[in-house]
């Protein structure tokens, strides 16, 4: 007998003595599947009837009844609405693009008001001059030179002080 038709006898025989195996591991592992598949949809079922997560303050539209309300005008036309509650100093809620947003404050060294929602990625600085609102999840301005109705008005120049008495001429050297 050649090696070849040894070897061909031998692969022949293996893959007889193999296939009932095989054949035995498939139908167990049938009624494993089939027994996972009711699990997984009894896993399912149950997540609805589950309780209704907490609310985020900053992904919901906060209530401005009652709060005192600051318009701004900002360069290309764009529009902001500030509203601020006289006992709440450390929130204030502003509408940008119809959307209503919570902003809380965070404190700067510099003395500006800086105002962020994290989960929209907003931030509102407001300095005497003017306001800015960011996009920080974008990293770009969202509007800039935003001015209320204060803001706008011409700044009046404080008056300039002369003294009655004559200024003493200097001495020449």
């Amino acid at each position: 007998m050649s090696i070849f038709k040894f070897i061909a006898a031998c692969s022949a025989a293996f893959a007889l003595a193999c296939a009932p195996a095989a054949q035995a591991a498939q139908e167990q592992a049938k009624p494993k599947a089939a027994a996972k598949k009711p699990a997984k949809a009894a896993k399912s079922k149950a997540k609805p009837a589950a309780a209704p997560a907490a609310p985020d303050p900053e992904a919901d539209e906060p209530d401005v009844t009652a709060s005192a309300v600051t318009d701004y005008d900002c360069e290309l036309g764009n529009k902001i609405t500030i509203y601020q509650n006289a006992g709440d100093d450390g929130h204030i809620a502003l509408r940008w693009k119809k959307r209503l947003h919570r902003l809380t404050r965070v404190a700067t060294t510099t003395g500006a008001q800086r105002f962020e929602n994290k989960f929209h990625g907003l931030i509102w600085i407001g300095i005497p001059a003017k306001g800015m609102l960011l996009d920080a999840k974008q990293n770009r301005q969202l509007a800039n030179e935003c001015r209320n109705a204060e803001q706008m008005k011409p700044m009046e120049m404080p008056p300039v002080q002369t003294s009655a008495a004559p200024a003493a001429p200097q001495p020449q050297l």
